[in-house]
Parts: C-alpha cells; structure tokens; sequence
C-alpha cells in the first residue's frame, strides 16, 4: 500500500499555519462530545491525542497541524469531518483530487500529499484553487514545473515541501538526504512562485525504523537551516501518520498526516 498522509513569498511564516488552523486542535470544545458521526468522533479523537503528545513534548498544540488524509473516501465523508470544523484535508492521488475537491467548500486547505506527475501539475492547480501545499516536491523537475504553472494561472505563491527519502527504501520517493539542502536551495532561489515551508517524510512500512527516520529529518532541517539562513522555527517537519504521529510529535513533527484513524482503512477498487 503506498504510503505517501506582504513577506517574500520564497520564504515561510511560523508554520505556514492560518490562526484557524492553530485555534482547530487547541479548541477541542468547538467539537461537540455527543455526536453520532464515527469519522467525526475519530477526528475529536485524534486531536485530543494531539494535544497530549504536544503537551508532552513541552509543546502547544497550536503548533501542530493535523492533515485528515482523505484518499479514497467519498465526498460525504469528508463533509462530515468538515462540517464540526476542520479545515486541512489531503489527498494522494492527482485524478481523485481533481474530481473531488470541485465538490467541497472552498474553505478547505488542501495538501497534496502523493507522488505528482508533471502531467498531472496543470490540471491539479487549475481544478483545486484552494490547494494551500504541496508536500511531495522530490526533485528540480516537479519543482519546475510547479512554479511554471502558478505563475502562468497568475495563482498566489504555493506552499511546498521537500520531501526526503529518509528510510533509504527504492520503493519511496524522496530526494536522498545529502541532497536536501540543494534541491531547498532551488525552491527557494530559482522557483519564485513557490513558498518553502520545510521537509517531509515517510517512516518506514513497518514502524520498525520510525524514530532514525524523524531524527534524520530533524538533522536534515539543521542542515538546510544552516546552509540558507532559515531559523528552524520556520522549516517545519511533516512526519508522522495514523500509526506513529504522537511519536512523530515528541519528535518535533509540526505537521501530522491522519488518515485511517479517522476515516476508517482504505477502500481501494478490487482488482479484475
């Protein structure tokens, strides 16, 4: 199962974060206890789990964004998460993307999140106007071809992430860790219509490496930091999913892919 959940523009505030999205997790009481919802009652969940993996780690809850990875789920389901407040939805698929996001709010935040073909860039920021980040920018081509196409939609700067392979696994995508501060450099230099935010991760299948993976994004942040300048408090780590966000977050994660723990498992066609 794949597993992908007025300032410069070239440059990142705290986060990337709207104050709706810091308000979402640290305003649990904005979700009501009694509800017959199951995904709505797993996302209340989910952000409860949060903010205690946050209070842990000595940490406010605002800090984290929780990204309800809805890949494969039906336009209802996703309405129902939206209708008790959240925003930040994610989708991994370009075609699913495409044909679902015209059907939502406009207000949704959504991340892309999967591998993205250069084919596929001008439909997707054409069909989704409110696509807020793109956390899989792997290479100087996608990221190419990103920036040509906001500029020629005359769309704001785009938010993206690095993402790097930190697990060394060939069945991954992600620019190999020695190579992250360079293609972080090319984002950030030679793409003017793109905004970078920070890196991005996949631990492994297995959880069995999880935390040498977030430490080696972490490292992979002081590096880039350090070579462009950036405070870290600026470069933010998207690590961690439905089965090891909370140690993702102790491990200075600021943003949390969720997606089966809220939605339910993945419902993909039966093959023929």
């Amino acid at each position: 199962m794949n597993r992908q959940e007025e300032e410069d523009p070239r440059t990142t505030d705290k986060n990337c974060t709207t104050k709706q999205e810091q308000e979402q997790v640290s305003d649990m009481s904005a979700i009501p206890v009694a509800m017959d919802k199951v995904a709505a009652v797993a996302l209340r969940s989910v952000l409860q789990r949060v903010s205690q993996a946050a209070e842990k780690a000595g940490r406010g809850s605002q800090q984290i964004r929780v990204v309800a990875v809805s890949k494969t789920k039906p336009v209802s389901l996703i309405k129902q998460v939206y209708d008790v407040g959240h925003r930040c939805f994610g989708e991994n698929y370009a075609q699913e993307f495409i044909e679902k996001a015209p059907q939502l709010p406009e207000d949704i935040e959504w991340h892309f999140i999967g591998n993205l073909q250069s084919n596929k860039v001008k439909p997707l920021l054409a069909s989704v106007p409110n696509l807020d980040m793109v956390e899989s920018v792997d290479d100087e081509k996608i990221a190419n071809h990103l920036d040509r196409a906001v500029g020629n939609l005359g769309r704001k700067p785009l938010k993206v992430l690095v993402q790097v392979n930190t697990s060394g696994e060939e069945s991954k995508s992600g620019v190999e860790p020695s190579g992250c501060v360079e293609l972080a450099k090319h984002v950030i230099q030679s793409c003017t219509n793109l905004q970078f935010c920070g890196l991005m991760t996949i631990g492994m299948l297995d959880y069995t490496s999880t935390p040498e993976n977030f430490k080696a994004l972490a490292n992979c942040r002081s590096e880039v930091c350090k070579a462009l300048g950036i405070p870290e408090e600026q470069c933010e780590l998207s690590m961690g999913m439905s089965n090891d966000f909370e140690q993702a977050i102790e491990m200075g994660s600021t943003n949390v892919r969720i997606g089966s723990t809220i939605f339910g498992p993945r419902e993909y066609p039966k093959k023929k």
